[in-house]
């Protein structure tokens, strides 16, 4: 069953996107293009893209990982080890605006799909692609997934457990931030064209971009190339810093400036506090942040989370519930905001799709098409291509 899609209108309105990508990194990259009104052909193997099996669904290939990934999209099915195939989606780049994959650069080559090949087809093409490692580098040909990221960058270290071995956050962080970059940068390469008329190839790898967005602030020493001297922001690592626990729950609660702080410990029944040498001055609660944090892990105790709330947002301290995933469903805020929007798919029935969270007041992005069945879109792409039906029958058998 095909979805019949509502008229784009973000700011990409009008660009063609060719999404040869899996998983996660390219299909969150390519989505936040269709959510931005471009279109996007998402370009899959005839078993379709892994996350199509994971999560719970109601009809099997529609998977809930593969939901959340793939909106904005129409599917299209292709063996790109087909030589008919391949020329297929060549005709397609000739329409196309980019061409995005993450495949290993050699493998895009070893397919006739890198840069030179594409852009003898289409000058104008933008051809990016993600990677784990640099375009060029020694390790361009390594595999790479998130956990592995997370551990070559350090920042599994950050999240160590009491016992000081190093875990990997509970979300793929470095596929998810690789993809936003990757959205960005297509976003910059189509800007650059406009100005220029110049199509040209741009690679993100996962590795550089996890450590350009950590080490904002736990390059630390590192800065003044006294790595020796740590690493690490001393608030961030602190075991104090963590959602409190009250009497009923836990709160998420913040102080920055002597203002704040000095509020905060009154709230407390501590107002003293702010007199100590120790938190009387960023700098003294920056060098004290254990025992600063330390002081909050036990006067949070003595109210609800409600209690609270009620006398820490007049007075202007930042603070909020600390939510279970089950709790966002009744958050109030996201409830005001509309985040959790629900639609009816035409083979998952009643769905939540959560919200675009960027605004446009000129070009507002918009989510016009609900995720595809794996090659929903096969017949109407390639006639769109100006295949016959005869044709389209070879390339799909």
């Amino acid at each position: 069953m095909e979805q019949a899609a509502q008229k784009p209108t973000g700011p990409l309105a009008g660009i063609r996107v060719i999404d040869v990508t899996t998983v996660v990194l390219g299909p969150f990259a390519a989505q936040v293009l269709g959510d931005m009104g471009a279109e996007v052909i998402k370009v899959e193997t005839r078993e379709g893209d892994a996350t199509r099996s994971i999560g719970p669904s109601r009809t099997p290939g529609m998977g809930s990982y593969f939901a959340t990934l793939n909106r904005n999209k129409r599917s299209l099915v292709l063996d790109l080890k087909k030589p008919a195939a391949r020329e297929a989606l060549l005709r397609l780049v000739e329409t196309a605006d980019v061409f995005v994959h993450n495949m290993r650069i050699g493998a895009a080559q070893r397919l006739g799909l890198d840069y030179a090949a594409l852009a003898t087809r289409n000058p104008r093409l933008i051809y990016a692609s993600a990677s784990g490692f640099r375009k060029g580098s020694s390790m361009q040909e390594f595999p790479a997934y998130d956990d592995l990221i997370q551990g070559v960058s350090g920042i599994a270290s950050l999240n160590a457990g009491p016992d000081g071995a190093p875990r990997y956050f509970p979300t793929v962080v470095v596929d998810k931030l690789t993809g936003t970059v990757l959205a960005s940068m297509i976003g910059m390469a189509l800007f650059h064209r406009e100005r220029t008329g110049e199509g040209q190839e741009l690679n993100v790898p996962m590795l550089e971009t996890i450590l350009s967005f950590a080490l904002v602030e736990h390059l630390w020493s590192g800065t003044l190339d006294e790595p020796e001297k740590g690493m690490g922001y001393p608030r961030m690592l602190t075991p104090h810093r963590r959602p409190y626990k009250t009497r009923d729950g836990y709160i998420s609660v913040i102080a920055v400036s002597t203002a704040q702080w000095s509020k905060l410990f009154e709230a407390m029944g501590v107002g003293h506090l702010i007199e100590d040498p120790r938190f009387c001055s960023v700098s003294a609660r920056a060098k004290h942040v254990d025992a600063l944090y330390a002081t909050l892990t036990e006067g949070m105790q003595g109210r609800t989370t409600d209690e609270w709330l009620a006398v820490l947002r007049p007075a202007d301290i930042p603070c909020g519930k600390a939510n279970t995933l089950e709790d966002l469903f009744d958050e109030p805020y996201l409830r005001e905001t509309g985040f959790f929007a629900r639609a009816e798919h035409p083979v998952e029935g009643r769905v939540v799709v959560p919200a675009i969270p960027a605004w446009f007041s000129k070009s507002p992005p918009s989510v016009t098409r609900l995720w595809p069945t794996l090659g929903e879109h096969t017949r109407e792409v390639l006639r769109e291509a100006g295949y016959g039906e005869a044709e389209i029958d070879e390339i799909i058998a």
